[in-house]
């Protein structure tokens, strides 16, 4: 049950920048003894993933704030964010074999696929509410939006490692933001379509 809320925090997490959660696990696993990585997966704590990971993070970050090329960078994270949801699910899963389902353990590929669906969601939300937020905010928005993501991943990566219990608050007040931002898409549309139609 813990692997699973584990693998289920830092797979959404993933949908939001790829690299955080990634980054968590593979700092976590080399220098502490909070995550212990299983046979194919150690390759993420070395010296060598952590590097190209945290290039790729940095170029993210940068790449996020900027209106209009964020579009750009979450069509590329179309394929990544929800392959490194999978990963990190599938890694975490596996290391977990005191509470790990007996039929999970025979089923590899489950947690896999259920890492890359959730992260596939929370990146389809942000990918869909982003170029909106740019364009009401005359791409102000899009840094504060960002910004707020990066944390958001931050703080999902962290309790999903160190109090999984907690994912579950956490993947709702996720659920709660994503729901919330719709209905603000939805809304500032509909202002715009009404008054596209008072005007014609």
């Amino acid at each position: 049950m813990l692997a699973a809320l584990t693998g289920m925090g830092l797979s959404a997490a993933a949908g939001l920048n790829a690299y955080i959660p990634f980054l968590a696990v593979a700092i976590l696993a080399r220098f502490t003894d909070v995550v212990t990585l299983p046979a194919g997966y150690e390759w993420i704590e070395s010296g060598w993933a952590i590097g190209i990971g945290a290039v790729l993070l940095l170029t993210e970050v940068v790449l996020d704030k900027i209106p209009a090329v964020d579009t750009i960078n979450d069509t590329i994270q179309t394929f990544i964010r929800p392959s490194m949801g999978g990963l990190v699910f599938a890694a975490t899963s596996a290391a977990a074999d005191i509470d790990s389902s007996t039929w999970m353990a025979e089923r590899p590929w489950v947690s896999v696929v259920l890492g890359v669906v959730l992260a596939g969601l929370v990146h389809t939300g942000k990918m869909a509410a982003r170029p909106v937020v740019n364009g009401a905010t005359v791409g102000v928005g899009g840094p504060v939006v960002s910004t707020v993501e990066d944390g958001a991943s931050i703080g999902l990566s962290l309790v999903a490692l160190l109090a999984p219990l907690f994912v579950i608050v956490a993947l709702g007040l996720l659920a709660w933001l994503l729901v919330w931002m719709w209905l603000r898409v939805r809304t500032w549309r509909r202002s715009r379509r009404d008054g596209a139609y008072a005007q014609g």
